[in-house]
């Protein structure tokens, strides 16, 4: 497998969320999957994907392990919804607009004209909140992404950067190009270096689209 060049996070290394969709889209199947990310995952390189005990390991050309994925059982980790022009409004206060550790990043990137442009805002109980437009190459590896940042964002705050640790993504539906949908996150804990996130896709009728579980770590 590779991870192209334009799907970068932190420069020089993929965005987590999509890395690790790609990742799980190697399992096979549909079920619910869990990604644990151990090194930065390159880019433009060719990753080996070897059996690995219950799942699969991801190592890149000179064997380092990147990551590693499993099949997992369903779980709960839906965040409320927010309507979208909500969603619309409150983005317009994210702050990786003036502060953000990664302005490149392919999901929430603000220079990013070719990313996601998912830029979250903060809601007055914590949560997060963005709209999100989906683009002609959709895949679940997108709906991977966009769940990334808004998690992330619940915890991220100026001088803090996290990075994604691990994510687990249950996926009902990948949405068509073109639906606006509302993606939303929330802090569900922090603990030293680690913080766990929740974050959920919904679609243009404010159906539950798909949602996932993560940690982060704290830079």
């Amino acid at each position: 497998m590779i991870i192209e060049r334009r799907f970068n996070g932190p420069p020089g290394s993929g965005n987590g969320g999509y890395s690790a969709g790609l990742i799980g889209a190697e399992l096979g199947g549909d079920a619910p999957a869990q990604v644990t990310l151990r090194l930065p995952p390159p880019l433009d390189r060719t990753l080996a994907v070897t059996p690995h005990g219950a799942g699969i390991a991801v190592r890149d050309p000179d064997g380092g392990l990147v990551a590693e994925a499993v099949p997992v059982d369903a779980f709960d980790a839906v965040v409320p919804p927010v309507p979208y022009d909500l969603a619309v409004e409150v983005s317009a206060t994210y702050p990786g607009f003036t502060d953000h550790p990664f302005p490149t990043c392919y999901v929430c990137g603000p220079r990013r004209e070719d990313g996601l442009r998912v830029f979250p805002g903060r809601l007055p109980d914590g949560r997060t909140a963005a709209p999100l437009v989906l683009p002609a190459e959709t895949g679940t590896e997108t709906v991977w992404a966009a769940l990334d940042c808004p998690g992330g964002w619940s915890v991220i705050a100026p001088g803090r950067p996290y990075v994604l640790g691990r994510m687990a993504t249950v996926i009902r539906a990948v949405p068509p190009a073109g639906a606006r949908c509302v993606v939303v996150g929330a802090s569900v804990g922090v603990e030293g270096r680690k913080a766990l996130v929740h974050s959920t896709l919904y679609g243009p009728d404010g159906d539950l689209l798909a949602y996932a579980r993560a940690t982060w770590i704290a830079m």
